[in-house]
């Protein structure tokens, strides 16, 4: 660029900079739009070859349009249900079966062995998505009508209602509060107008790219996206451009700030230099996403192509938006600050200068008491880590505020057996329907079981589909509970008995059952290689074996630190009694590979430090160069996530903690003390076994930081070395 006639100089940033412009107002709107696309159907994310979901697939034959029941609640209000509203409540609900809404199927209400209350089911058609709301509370109109009672509407209908209301402002509410959060926080570290807002039209443009990629492959059903994985996608996209625009102009500032410096020359040698720590950083949480193909549960599949696209155009987005900007603007860009060259560790005898000339101190006058303090205390708080109880989350704890299904399903049990509403399913051969359900019925912890009957009425003929009938078996236990968990296993074991009864157990708890199970195993098959895959990346980025191991175990340190601070938090703070069988392992594969991008960010440069002045220095001299872009980094990305509480979901606001607090765990003791600190003590032997091993501090006379004082400035490194005929990486 620098050798390039002016006028193609001027020219390329500009084109690129109108590229995007039509980027942001072309595909923006698809923003907003990926919620069309989405689908919040909890069985649609069900294990791919668990015996649950082959029963969800059966039993679609069983209902008119994929139905989805609702379940309404009469409570007496003076203790006991009478006749006339037993009545009233039932002619309520076949008032409803011709509705528009309406799968033509209702039952009668039936009153509970305690006679305080009655229940009925409605089908509502499966096809309503986020408009379920409407026929639910036309249904309550209708129950209200029942003189004496209290009505509370539940069932998969509800639940499913309540989710499309949690996730209605996802595509405002949480890019609004991310976007104000990370712009805030820009504000602060760089006490600049225009910076800030570049970097944030980066990151929209990114999102945008992302988006519109991610509707089209999901609108031709090569993708399927919920609301988890569309607000994972947009915090992780501004998270990730934000991060690595951070470290970019960081460089460009430091470039800034050498005597005589060209914008163009700047920028050049900024993204030169930066290119392979933003490159190798994306790669670890793009194939770490990616390795979540290897799920057998299909939103863990989803979350990892969608998540690799997010990370892809938000590199794009910083290596070529970017940079076109900081061109046009350059020193501008910082105003009404100056750019200034990073700090410098300081020299002997004098005191160290800023805050991380201070850390840098410390690291270098006792790195082994710094690092077993930092490895003790991180291993403390992991040791609370198998505390964290991932066997699935209460559907009383699903959302955050009240919901009304949850309210439903309390009433429910509180007079009904515990899984009324939401049975076991069984899918048997129709010869066999009498032995099944005499199986069933007989099982421990199986309050009753009858089939599914052609006319939905009570006594009558068995409904036959395709050589199959449907058995609901009624669990005594809570469908949420761990003993009906146990009794579907037992269930699964007395039906799979009966002869040429080809029976299977299905249901909302045998669903759960089947995704804890399957999350365990994920996580067994997934761990290793997103480890295997940052392990390789390192070891190409670094030319070493030892420290690749060292920053992958100090991260993965981290994160069980982290697990075990969340055990506690969860239970004694937030009140969770367990997780999503999905928690750990979202929570691994970004707090491991975002926590190997920060030891990214560090190393190149402790490594291109390393190159001119020996590792000693080359750690100190990196910690102050990158200590107060990388704490940024990672306070950016912790808020990120952190906005995600604003969606009332349990499974997000624990996912928003996991991440958020792990982050700034890594930046602040991992990346900060303990990596220095252990670098520093083991010596040159950490690039084993690159000819680095070999090289000493070329200033020994000097010792420790002073060498680093010496040609101040990133320019003088970059003279050095190319002195000295030797390239780095980052």
């Amino acid at each position: 660029m620098t050798t390039a006639p002016r006028r193609v100089r001027w020219l390329i940033p500009i084109v690129l900079l109108i590229a995007w412009l039509g980027v942001g107002g072309g595909l923006g709107p698809f923003a907003g739009k990926l919620g069309e696309v989405s689908t919040n159907d909890q069985a649609a994310f069900l294990p791919q070859s668990a015996e649950s979901t082959k029963v969800n697939e059966a039993q679609q034959g069983f209902r008119d349009d994929s139905s989805v029941p609702a379940v309404v609640v009469w409570v007496a209000e003076d203790g006991r249900v009478t006749e006339a509203q037993q009545g009233a409540a039932t002619q309520a609900l076949a008032g409803l079966r011709d509705a528009e809404w309406s799968a033509g199927e209702v039952s009668p209400a039936l009153p509970s062995e305690d006679g305080e209350a009655l229940q009925g089911v409605v089908q509502l058609a499966g096809d309503l998505g986020e408009e379920a709301g409407e026929p639910l509370e036309e249904i309550r109109k209708a129950a209200e009508a029942v003189p004496g009672t209290e009505v509370y509407i539940g069932g998969p209908a509800a639940t499913q209602a309540d989710l499309g209301e949690a996730f209605a402002g996802i595509d405002g509410l949480l890019l609004g509060v991310a976007l104000s959060v990370v712009l805030l926080i820009l504000l602060l570290v760089y006490r600049s107008v225009l910076l800030p807002l570049v970097i944030i039209m980066g990151s929209v443009f990114a999102l945008a790219l992302a988006c519109a990629v991610v509707y089209v492959l999901a609108d031709r059903d090569v993708l399927r996206v919920d609301g988890q994985v569309q607000g994972i996608l947009f915090i992780l996209v501004i998270g990730a451009a934000t991060d690595y625009a951070l470290l970019l102009t960081a460089r460009f500032r430091e470039e800034l700030a050498v005597p005589g410096s060209d914008r163009f020359a700047a920028v050049v040698a900024a993204v030169r230099r930066s290119f392979g720590a933003i490159s190798a950083s994306a790669a670890t949480v793009a194939l770490g996403l990616l390795a979540l193909l290897l799920s057998d549960l299909t939103n863990n599949r989803a979350l990892g192509p969608v998540g690799a696209i997010g990370i892809v155009c938000a590199v794009l987005s910083v290596l070529t938006y970017l940079p076109a900007a900081l061109v046009l603007l350059g020193r501008v860009a910082y105003w009404p600050a100056k750019p200034r060259p990073a700090e410098d560790p300081g020299t002997p005898g004098e005191k160290p200068s800023g805050v991380w000339g201070r850390v840098a101190a410390l690291v270098d006058r006792s790195p082994r008491r710094v690092w077993v303090t930092s490895l003790v205390a991180l291993a403390a708080c992991a040791a609370f880590s198998p505390m964290l109880k991932s066997d699935g989350v209460p559907l009383k704890e699903i959302f955050v505020n009240d919901a009304p299904s949850v309210t439903a399903q309390e009433r429910l049990a509180e007079h009904f057996p515990g899984g009324s509403g939401n049975p076991a399913v069984i899918i048997a051969d129709a010869g066999r329907v009498e032995e099944v359900t005499a199986a069933a019925g007989s099982t421990d912890g199986v309050a009753d079981a009858a089939p599914v009957t052609a006319g939905g009425r009570p006594g009558g003929e068995p409904l036959v589909v395709d050589g199959k009938v449907r058995i609901d078996a009624t669990l005594e236990d809570a469908a949420d509970s761990d003993a009906a968990k146990q009794t579907v296993l037992r269930l699964r074991d007395a039906v799979h008995e009966v002869p040429d009864g080809d029976a299977l157990v299905g249901g909302y708890t045998a669903q759960q059952y089947d995704t804890q199970t399957t999350g365990e195993r994920d996580r067994m098959v997934i761990a290793p290689v997103v480890l295997l895959i940052i392990l390789l990346i390192l070891v190409w980025l670094l030319r070493s074996l030892v420290m690749p191991v060292i920053l992958v175990a100090t991260v993965a340190l981290n994160f069980l630190a982290t697990l075990g601070v969340a055990a506690l938090v969860f239970r004694y703070g937030f009140g969770f009694t367990g997780t999503d069988a999905s928690v750990p392992l979202y929570g691994f594969v970004f707090l491991v590979a975002l926590g190997v991008d920060y030891n990214i960010f560090l190393m190149t440069r402790v490594r291109e430090e390393t190159l001119v002045h020996g590792t000693r220095v080359g750690v100190l001299r990196g910690l102050t160069a990158t200590g107060g872009v990388i704490t940024s980094a990672g306070v950016v990305l912790a808020a990120t996530f952190a906005a995600l509480v604003v969606i009332p979901l349990a499974f997000l606001v624990q996912i928003a903690f996991i991440v958020a607090f792990g982050v700034l765990l890594d930046t602040l003791v991992v990346r900060s003390l303990l990596v220095p600190a252990l670098v520093r003590d083991a010596g040159p032997v950490v690039w084993w076994p690159s000819a680095l091993r070999h090289r000493g501090d070329p200033h020994p006379a000097a010792g420790g930081a002073g060498a680093a004082a010496r040609g101040g400035g990133p320019g003088a490194a970059e003279r050095d070395r190319g002195a000295a005929g030797q390239g780095g990486a980052g």
